[in-house]
């Protein structure tokens, strides 16, 4: 098997406002900025599909005033190492765990968007114990993003489900592929009749599904992992839940369940939060909610002040 090292590519990628480093956790290289001063506590950013460490640009900067910040190119996207075949929940987890033992190395704060989310709720389960000390999920498709989840939509009935599937097919994994124009026609015939009047109602609608400057730091087969089941298919996202061991903050962005289909336009139903509320409850632990109706998918990129605070005012309620 031959992983694939785009360090050695530098052609891809753009300068941003904060130094990048490397370290080696073994199978992987992992890339990842920080800022703030040291003396502060830590939190970690765990980034959503597609998107590199850099899209927490300007929350980084904002963070940093309290903060020694954190934030990393998972294995398969930005300047870390493309593993065909090694996209897991568990795999992603353990590659976290081993960041912050060999590079913060004391307790941390985790938050992750998206699936970057889930990756915060297994940490907030899976972390050896002492790593975390409280867990932030960003608007998580927690049971939305699996195949056959315990409750809700699953991935095969949103928005993300198709363009993942489109993406891999045109772009083919490590951009084996890379017709960009054929995906662009794909995106026009070949999805749901009712998918683009339902992007229609997202705010700000649906990032485009055309290569993008984070789109050619991420590996199309990451989109096939969940499309497929198999990134969680040693992790099933109810019994994770149910061995969280920290507090744990969940926003909630926009969503609506469509109640003829039960298609789900947004990362997961208020069904599918409400159970997560309960489970982690059931450990024993806080579970905060802060819903964000009119807030498109990253609060983190689109209202950067409104995520620190909302994140830094729960950390110190703790």
């Amino acid at each position: 098997m031959t992983y694939i090292e785009y360090n050695d590519h530098p052609e891809i990628f753009e300068a941003h406002a904060f130094p990048e480093h490397i370290v080696d956790l073994g199978e992987v290289r992992m890339n990842y900025a920080v800022a703030g001063d040291p003396a502060n506590p830590a939190i970690l950013l765990i980034p959503g599909q597609t998107e590199s460490w850099w899209g927490y640009e300007e929350a980084m900067r904002l963070l940093a005033e309290t903060y020694q910040v954190y934030a990393v190119d998972l294995r398969g996207q930005g300047r870390s190492t493309w593993t065909p075949g090694r996209y897991s929940l568990d795999v992603f987890g353990g590659d976290l765990v081993r960041f912050i033992d060999r590079v913060i190395g004391r307790p941390v704060v985790v938050s992750g968007l998206s699936s970057g989310g889930v990756l915060a709720a297994w940490l907030s389960a899976y972390a050896a114990p002492g790593q975390i000390r409280a867990a932030v999920y960003e608007d998580p498709p927690l049971f939305a993003s699996e195949t056959t989840p315990a409750i809700g939509p699953s991935i095969r009935q949103g928005p993300v489900g198709h363009i993942f599937r489109l993406r891999h097919r045109w772009l083919g994994p490590q951009w084996s592929i890379g017709d960009e124009a054929g995906l662009q026609a794909a995106m026009a015939r070949e999805v749901p009749e009712w998918l683009p009047a339902a992007v229609q109602s997202v705010p700000g609608g649906l990032p485009p599904a055309g290569p993008r400057q984070n789109l050619r730091e991420y590996d199309p087969e990451w989109g096939d992992a969940f499309v497929s089941g198999r990134v969680a298919l040693t992790c099933d996202h109810e019994a994770m839940l149910r061995q969280v061991k920290v507090p744990v903050l969940f926003t909630h962005h926009f969503h609506h369940v469509d109640p003829d289909t039960g298609n789900l336009i947004g990362a997961s139903s208020d069904e599918q939060v409400r159970h997560v509320r309960r489970l982690v409850e059931g450990t024993g632990n806080s579970f905060t909610y802060r819903e964000f109706p009119d807030m498109p998918h990253s609060m983190h990129g689109h209202d950067p002040a409104t995520f620190v605070a909302t994140v830094v005012e729960w950390l110190a309620g703790l």
